[in-house]
């Protein structure tokens, strides 16, 4: 027998005979068992029987020697394929080896190389970087010199437009003294020695005229045209700095308009502008139940709504039996009161007469008054009239007699409200700009206090010499005040700013007084920001303004440089004790760069401090007092209050002033308020010795302590002003009246005023906005060295604020205080566990953030250590643990409120894909919780498409723009400040976008929203002047007519067309006209004033007919009365065009136009802006009369003009070339249309609009231009 492996080899190819594809041999293995096995169990399987012969035997060991044989073969055949195998596998395992170090070989090439592109690539980038801050420097570099040009050509510009007035004015006295028969030698001819000229007249003496007329004082006229280069209106847009406030009636003058005020009410009381609303509680015994039910059931509701708003609440009560001895806080605390209430039965007592006489009778109209007269008790007392006592009585009517305008409410009787809620203020929005209103306030109140001090020092030289310095030819750095420790630098600054808020209306002064080193007052960042926002509020929005701190720094001086070009008139910056501001040299980069013409910068900084680079401007230093000034000070002091020194204490003070730290004016005033703290000769003298030991302000101060200390009653309160002088020095902004009263509690109130009285008449404390703080430095010194130990236990103080801060946050008291206190005092004591947790109380980085101090969010987070993501993540995971506990509607409201600013927050961060999810989230809640035409939706609409808009997704950020839009018209309106905002956005966006077509006509849209609501809502601080300047004037036309209270009348009528009291202005008036006709004749121009503004009346109610007849007689009489390039001549002459270009009667406004562009020519010369601005105007009329040929070489020369004098870039030029493109259109000429119109885009992409009104130069005129597309112009588009 035989196997396949017998018959096949391995490797050998059978064929199939079936005649399918043949298969090649593969060796199959075999399992072979041993020999003798095979052979036993054979001969079990077959037992040999009887007879069985050995042949077969033999067969079978045959065939199993032929298997072995068999089997021998294939193992050999199995040796040798394996040994075949393990040779090519050999080398396979060679030619694999070879391999490897081909490829190793290779791979350390290739790493050389990739280190060697490494390189490059760093190199590379170093280059770039390095190529970047050459071209950075060199941008800078640019715009500075591109600066200095434009200040150059504008200082040049001006001076030549001073020589060409200064040459006007030399004619026309020419002119004048020539018609008089005066005449003239020329000073060449003249025998004289002093050559000067000589003027002769019939009837007269000789006199001698002096050749410095350009130095000389400008005259009214030339006044006037002065004013008019720099406001760029030629046809006397306002004649406020020409015939005095308020002689023409226009709403665009708004600004003036307050100004103006401010020379006649320049402060205003304290109760406006207190941010404490101190309620005056006047009682009686048989009223102590009605007092006490109002001080528990309502005090807490009012409390809790004044800080809704941002403001502190105090009840403010002296009880009867100790009236007496706080005779003067009485007084000082009913002055500062807002509001008193009188609680009355039938008895009275000595101290409620009084004070009734000093709040109700004395100035009633000052704040609002309330009286409570309990009429009867419930038990069936008779009630009434009768059952008051004769003392009552004539109290009550002593009041009502006084209270002329019916300020005085009476509660007969009335019970009281128990519920004592008072609903919690809504948060308004505010806009896209966060500011802090305190912030604002702080620097109001602390001019209004530096101006009311009562300091006799004489600053009229130093006046003068800050007069000097700003009047002086530009290009001016700034101007440096120094001056040692309490030299008076911030009285100085004050008293001059309010000098020049009198005399020039027209400048614009920002000012900024820095307090303490660590206050919120000395962050250079809020200090730009608060100066950019009180520029552009001078505009029409706000927005823009980035909130990034390095942003804000950055921008200044572009802002700065934009709007000076955009103001009609100067803009003075005033920042007081700047060295204290932190880095404020770093951060005060822009100083050192040239300012614009029309720009002055004022600082003050203490002589020690002042850094090195600033020491080379002008400085105007302030010198210590001589002994002259120093006797007035302390005479003037012992005069007020009835103190008599003798020679020799006298002589002593003198021999002691003489040194530079005791003769400045800080120790002399604070000096002479010791000397009269104490009225006996015996104190005194003990005083005087006392302060001849002190060598400087510091040691002063720690005496005036022992002073205050030595005049209190008790030790309690002796401590209590020890506690509380440490924790204002402790605190970060100081400290309220109501926060002093919570901490110590058994503290009472009248201890605690008077307390305040002593030290704020020994110069330690004043109050700023609504806070506790010293009133200079050198006390916040004093305390640390007399009480602090030298800063020693500040740690133990800032701990105790912290006590008390913490509690008010856990009691989910988040007001304005505690975000503004908590976080900086646990930075200060370096507790960052703390200041993490206090920042993750979502309200509080909320209200840090609304109030606009991103910045010093910024700071406690990096201080923190954490970075933007870190910092969101933890912002999220503190939401949504937040958001597991709201379930009613006023909680959803406020978390919706909390992911918007967040989502706000994290895009002002830059992080843009985090900042969606949280809007997105504030959307979904808005639409549910409330509406999905809630105002809120379009507000979260709009903060969620401006996200959108800086990721470049213009198609969502449109869509979500345009249904804020409607959701916004549908709830207010098609005329409100949310369109306008709306609008604003959606054109900015079309601009990016290229489409400015449709950009323009929603900012034209958004420009008429903003005036109307200018003209309606105005300023309220404006208006606040307006009423109380119009209430003065009322009682002043009580008199017999003549001149003065005619021109009364007339403010008075202008003063109530600002509040658009149309009927009430219209009755003045008349009045006005009347008694002017009688006093001054028919024809006198003071009557061509009244009809001028009685015709502004008529054209606000459109009565065009009438208001043109007005304008006629006006125009007629000032054509008879006055010069023919008289400024009021061309202000009717102005109104009346516009009239009857509104009326369509475009052939009689042509000889007006004709004929203001021809004073316009006489006034400013060929070459002035003002002139190209009427050329245009009566080249706008010329076409819509179809006269086309006369109107193109109009646009031409007004075109040159623009060009040579603003620039080939400036607005006015791209307008012009607008309208002739229009032109050129029309008359056929199509190419040239459209290179026109081509340039006309290039230049309006070049400078884009900075806010939603038109750029306009220092030089240009006040927009008086039309458009070709719009020949009919609405009402109330230009007044």
């Amino acid at each position: 027998m035989g196997t396949a492996s017998s018959l096949v080899s391995p490797g050998d190819l059978i064929e199939d005979g079936y005649g399918a594809e043949g298969g090649e041999a593969c060796e199959i293995p075999v399992e072979v068992k041993p020999k003798a096995r095979l052979l036993r169990s054979s001969f079990r399987r077959a037992p040999r029987g009887i007879g069985a012969s050995f042949k077969s035997t033999g067969s079978v060991e045959l065939e199993y020697a032929a298997e072995y044989e068999r089997l021998r073969k294939d193992y050999e055949i199995f040796r040798v394929s394996k040994n075949n195998e393990i040779a090519s596998m050999q080398k396979k395992e060679a030619k694999l080896d070879d391999e490897n170090k081909r490829l190793r070989a290779e791979l350390q090439a290739l790493q050389k190389t990739y280190q060697k592109i490494l390189r490059e690539k760093e190199s590379a980038l170093e280059a770039k970087y390095q190529a970047m801050e050459r071209a950075a420097t060199f941008e800078h570099d640019r715009d500075k010199v591109k600066r200095q040009f434009k200040i150059f050509r504008e200082t040049k510009e001006k001076e030549i437009q001073d020589l060409l007035r200064a040459r006007r004015d030399l004619e026309s006295k020419l002119q004048q003294l020539q018609a008089q028969g005066i005449q003239l030698y020329d000073p060449a001819d003249s025998d004289s020695d002093d050559n000067r000229t000589s003027i002769t007249t019939a009837g007269t003496q000789c006199e001698y005229w002096s050749g410095g007329v350009l130095g000389s004082e400008p005259s009214l006229g030339s006044m006037m045209q002065l004013q008019q280069a720099h406001r760029g209106p030629e046809f006397a847009h306002s004649l406020i700095d020409v015939e005095g406030p308020f002689a023409n009636v226009s709403r665009d003058d708004w600004d003036a308009a307050v100004a103006s005020l401010l020379q006649v009410s320049p402060h205003v009381s304290q109760v406006l502008w207190s941010n404490t609303v101190r309620c005056y509680l006047i009682y009686t015994q048989e009223t102590r139940a009605e007092l006490h039910a109002f001080v528990q059931t309502h005090s807490s509701g009012l409390k809790r709504f004044c800080e809704g708003l941002g403001h502190f609440y105090l009840n403010v009560c002296f009880p009867e039996e100790k009236a007496a001895l706080y005779t003067e806080e009485r007084k000082m605390e009913i002055e500062r009161s807002s509001v008193c209430v009188l609680l009355l039965k039938s008895s009275l007592s000595s101290f409620v007469v009084e004070d009734v006489e000093e709040a109700f009778v004395k100035c009633p109209d000052s704040r609002p008054l309330l009286v409570y007269l309990k009429m009867g008790d419930r038990k069936g007392e008779c009630g009434g009239a009768s059952s008051l006592s004769p003392a009552t009585r004539e109290l009550l009517e002593r009041v009502n007699n006084a209270d002329k305008t019916a300020k005085v409410k009476e509660l007969l009787g009335l019970e009281m409200d128990d519920s004592g809620v008072v609903e919690e203020r809504e948060d308004v929005y505010s806009g896209d700009v966060l500011w802090d209103l305190h912030d604002e306030q702080e620097q109001i109140e602390a001019y209004q206090n530096i101006c009311s001090t009562a300091a006799n020092h004489s600053f009229q030289k130093y006046i003068d010499g800050l007069n000097d310095m700003v009047a002086a030819p530009p290009p001016t750095p700034p101007l440096l005040v120094s001056g040692g420790p309490g030299s008076g630098k911030s009285l100085l600054l004050a008293k001059w700013i309010e000098l020049q808020q009198k005399h020039s209306p027209n400048t614009l002064i920002l000012y900024h007084f820095v307090g303490r080193p660590l206050s919120t007052s000395a962050e250079p960042v809020l200090i730009i920001k608060r100066l950019t926002v009180k520029l552009l509020q001078h505009f029409w929005s706000i927005s823009g303004l980035s909130m990034d701190p390095c942003k804000i720094l950055e921008e200044f001086p572009r802002w700065l440089e934009r709007l000076s070009a955009r103001h009609h008139g100067n803009i003075i910056i005033v920042i007081d004790s700047i060295d204290q501001i932190q880095n404020a040299e770093r951060h005060m980069k822009w100083l050192i760069d040239p300012l614009p013409a029309n720009v002055r910068v004022l600082v003050s900084v203490n002589v020690e401090t002042c850094p090195q680079a600033w020491r080379l401007w002008p400085t105007l230093h302030l010198d210590p007092l001589n002994p002259r000034e120093v006797r007035s000070v302390i005479n003037t002091a012992c005069v007020n209050t009835d103190t008599k020194l003798t020679k020799d204490q006298e002589k002593k003070l003198e021999r002691h002033c003489r040194s530079a730290s005791t003769c400045n004016a800080l120790y002399v005033s604070l000096l002479a308020r010791l000397l009269t703290h104490s009225r006996s000769s015996l104190s005194l003298e003990k005083t005087l010795h006392h302060c001849l030991s002190c060598q400087d302000t510091v040691a002063l101060y720690r005496l005036c302590f022992k002073v205050a200390l030595d005049a209190l009653n008790t030790d309690r309160e002796r401590n209590a002003m020890k506690e509380l002088l440490c924790l204002v020095c402790a605190s970060h902004n100081g400290i309220s009246e109501s926060e002093v009263l919570e901490i110590f509690s058994e503290l009472s109130f009248p201890a605690l005023s008077s307390l305040l009285h002593s030290l704020r008449r020994l110069l330690i404390v004043t109050f700023g906005c609504g806070l506790i703080r010293f009133q200079h430095l050198q006390a916040c010194e004093a305390v640390m060295q007399e009480f602090l130990d030298g800063a020693r236990y500040y740690a133990l103080y800032r701990e105790k604020l912290i006590c008390y801060f913490s509690q008010q946050l856990s009691q989910n008291r988040v007001t304005w205080r505690v975000a503004d206190e908590l976080p900086w005092l646990l930075q200060q004591q370096e507790n960052r566990s703390k200041l993490q947790l206090s920042l993750l109380n979502l309200f509080v980085s909320q209200n840090l953030y609304k109030r606009g101090h991103f910045s010093e969010l910024l700071a406690y987070w990096q201080f923190v250590g954490k970075d933007k993501v870190s910092m969101a993540a933890e912002y999220f995971d503190a939401l949504k643990e937040f958001e597991r506990g709201c379930e009613s509607e006023a909680s959803m409201s406020k978390l919706a409120n909390l992911y918007e600013t967040l989502g706000r927050f994290l895009k002002d961060l830059g992080l843009l894909s985090q900042a969606v999810a949280p809007l997105q989230r504030s959307l979904e809640i808005r639409e549910t919780a409330l509406d999905p035409d809630h105002p809120s939706v379009a507000q979260s609409l709009h903060q969620l498409a401006g996200v959108y808009i800086q990721w470049r997704k213009f198609g969502n950020a449109e869509q979500l723009y345009k249904q804020a839009l409607e959701i916004s018209e549908n709830a207010y309106g098609a005329e409100h400040c949310s369109v306008a905002r709306e609008l604003d956005s959606l054109s900015l966006l079309y601009q990016k976008q290229n489409k400015y077509e449709q950009a323009e006509k929603l900012q034209k849209r958004s420009i008429k929203i903003r005036q109307k609501m200018a003209r309606q809502k105005g300023h309220m601080y404006g208006f606040t002047l307006l009423r109380r300047r119009a209430l003065q004037l009322e009682e002043l036309t009580l008199g017999k007519d003549s001149a003065d209270c005619a021109k009364t009348l007339n403010e008075l009528g202008v003063l109530y067309y600002l509040q658009n009291n149309i009927d009430a202005a219209k009755v003045f008036l008349m009045r006005s006209l009347e008694m002017r006709q009688r006093v001054l004749g028919t024809d006198h121009p003071d009557c061509a004033q009244s009809l001028n503004n009685l015709a502004a009346l008529h054209c606000e109610r459109r009565d065009y007919e009438s208001a043109e007849k007005l304008y006629e007689r006006a125009l007629d009489i000032r054509k008879r009365a006055l010069a023919p390039d008289h400024p009021s001549l061309a202000y009717t002459l102005k109104h009346l065009a516009m009239l009857y270009k509104r009326r369509g009667k475009l052939e009689k406004a042509v000889p007006l136009y004709e004929l203001a562009l021809e004073i316009r020519e006489k006034s400013f010369g060929p070459k002035h802006p003002s002139v190209a601005t009427a050329l245009v105007n009566l080249a706008v009329l010329y076409c819509q009369l179809k006269k086309h040929s006369e109107a193109l070489p109009l646009y031409e020369r007004a075109l040159r003009v623009y060009e040579d004098s603003l620039g080939r870039l400036h607005p006015r030029v791209g307008e012009t070339l607008k309208n002739l493109a229009v032109l050129s259109y029309e008359e056929g000429d199509f190419e040239k249309a459209a290179e026109l119109y081509k340039r006309a885009m290039e230049i309006k992409e070049a400078e884009p609009s900075l806010v939603c009104g038109k750029a306009l130069s220092r030089l240009s005129s006040s927009g008086d231009t039309f458009s070709l597309r719009s020949p009919a112009l609405l009402p109330h588009t230009s007044r």
